[in-house]
């Protein structure tokens, strides 16, 4: 049974593309088959895994616009994970789909043709709240909202929950948000506490736990063109996200067991 999870903020520097990275390799060290899905136009996503996107002649744009199959653009990366690229040419999808039926089903349709067993399906949002990041939350099973703890970063989450409910209504009711997971976390900071708990309690939304701590090695690791986990294994924030990809694998065996 494969789990779709859109990890999705419409609010930029939330740490996203190193959420979907990092949890994509933590989940399969644990022995999971896991895809990615580049969905941001600046594909960082991409870049961070090793992959040049202007080396790229075919991408996720003409598999959502064009019918390419999957299997014809996807990439294997260092860190065990399949990888659905993007390039700058999903700047375009948007208008493309646009004016298209159904356009907020495409990636679902994408995703159901899949010729290939994946217990992970991950979605790279872009940091907005248009087409792309509709049709994701319509392929989803669930939406994981990583949340920076500062006080201007969780002012779009009303926004972002708002969306939820409207896809959940017309496109796809067995959505769930799976909650807020805070990164770039200082702990240390009375601050970073106070806005994790303003969050949780204004918008009612489980807390993942642990936090993603703030840590410089996250930003060196896209320049080697892996994960974390590949380039520091010891470091906190890598082990952080492997509780956290153990805790998600946990609440998808409970789902599938209750299906």
């Amino acid at each position: 049974m494969t789990t779709t999870l859109a990890i999705a903020n419409q609010k930029g520097g939330v740490a996203k593309t190193t959420t979907v990275a990092s949890l994509g390799a933590a989940l399969a060290e644990l022995g999971h088959r896991v895809l990615l899905v580049d969905l941001d136009p600046q594909a960082c996503l991409t870049f961070s895994l090793g992959i040049d996107p202007e080396d790229l002649e075919l991408s996720v744009h003409q598999v959502l616009t064009r019918g390419l199959a999957p299997s014809e653009a996807m990439v294997t990366t260092e860190d065990g994970m399949d990888l659905l690229p993007a390039t700058i040419e999903l700047a375009r999808a948007e208008a493309d789909l646009l004016m298209r039926t159904g356009r907020e089903q495409v990636l679902r349709g994408v995703l159901e043709d899949l010729d290939t067993d994946y217990d992970w399906v991950l979605l790279d949002c872009p940091p907005s709240l248009g087409v792309l990041t509709v049709a994701a939350l319509t392929a989803a099973d669930g939406v994981l909202i990583p949340l920076q703890c500062e006080t201007l970063s969780h002012r779009g989450v009303g926004q972002l929950l708002d969306t939820v409910h409207d896809v959940r209504r017309f496109t796809n009711r067995g959505l769930e948000v799976w909650g807020v997971l805070p990164t770039l976390y200082d702990g240390r900071t009375n601050h970073a506490r106070t806005v994790l708990e303003t969050t949780s309690d204004t918008y009612d939304l489980q807390v993942v736990e642990p936090p993603i701590p703030k840590t410089i090695k996250f930003a060196e690791a896209p320049a080697a063109g892996r994960s974390i986990l590949a380039t520091n294994r010891g470091n906190k924030g890598a082990q952080a996200y492997r509780e956290v990809a153990v805790g998600l694998a946990a609440r998808a065996g409970r789902a599938a067991q209750g299906a």
